[in-house]
């Protein structure tokens, strides 16, 4: 772990009376990679994300813009494991989903999207869909820039002739949904359910800067790589993180064994 700052900032969460450890998933325990599927948490950061969940007091979600259901996949979470998904709108909170419940007017916009959206990546090699509960997402990784620009400029065009989508873009990929629902409601969500005392929060993209932006008091966000944030501390890869979790995890059962 790297930087005097973040290192004290460590010491002053083992120390809180309840913790909430939140982490965002691709590219902040499981490095980037081309298939989204094959995707898993890093052994390191595994093994210090079983350390921490077995310590008093002591809770770690992962927080998502996966559909729950690919979320539980790739993280390998049990039923106990606290999960938000889909950007906030699904929540599961010790087994239990959230039913989003969409009309029958968002379930229609949705599939004209998803049509158009589909013979799109059809014409872009290496792109594809992603279905979400509440949205839709074009997955770019891997396409030339030139060829992504012009499908995700497309994909605009044709979300906003059908309206009532809410645009959210992040890394290789630009989301559109019909509910509008952030990380940040997320975090809010799992402190009050564990009444968290301080929050640690984690992630490497630009839709992680909503749940930094809900960060406040003893709580901590670290921003995983390069770009502008909220986040109070950086480090460079989910190598670090992974260093980070597993100093935290050591701190804080030192200091509940004292």
């Amino acid at each position: 772990m790297t930087g005097n700052a973040l290192s004290d900032a460590i010491a002053r969460l083992a120390a809180t009376p309840r913790l909430l450890v939140a982490l965002d998933f691709d590219g902040t325990v499981s490095p980037l990679v081309d298939k989204p599927s094959e995707s898993r948490v890093l052994p390191a950061a595994r093994n210090a994300i079983d350390e921490l969940e077995s310590l008093q007091d002591t809770w770690v979600a992962f927080v998502s813009g996966r559909p729950l259901d690919g979320l539980v996949r790739v993280t390998e979470a049990d039923d106990s494991a606290l999960l938000i998904a889909s950007h906030g709108v699904e929540v599961r909170l010790t087994g239990g989903a959230v039913d989003v419940g969409l009309s029958t007017e968002e379930r229609s916009v949705l599939d004209a999207l998803r049509e158009r959206l589909q013979r799109l990546a059809a014409d872009t090699p290496g792109a594809h869909v992603e279905s979400k509960p509440v949205g839709l997402g074009l997955h770019t990784r891997g396409v030339a820039h030139a060829e992504a620009a012009t499908a995700q400029a497309e994909a605009r065009s044709a979300a906003a002739e059908l309206g009532g989508f809410i645009e959210r873009g992040g890394k290789d990929i630009l989301e559109f949904a019909v509910r509008d629902a952030t990380k940040g409601d997320g975090i809010e969500v799992l402190r009050k359910h564990v009444d968290a005392t301080a929050v640690l929060f984690a992630g490497d993209d630009v839709t992680d800067e909503d749940g930094f932006a809900v960060l406040d008091g003893d709580d901590v966000g670290v921003k995983v790589g390069d770009g502008e944030t909220r986040a109070g501390y950086r480090v460079a890869d989910p190598f670090a993180i992974a260093e980070m979790l597993a100093v935290l995890s050591t701190s804080r059962a030192n200091r509940a064994a004292q």
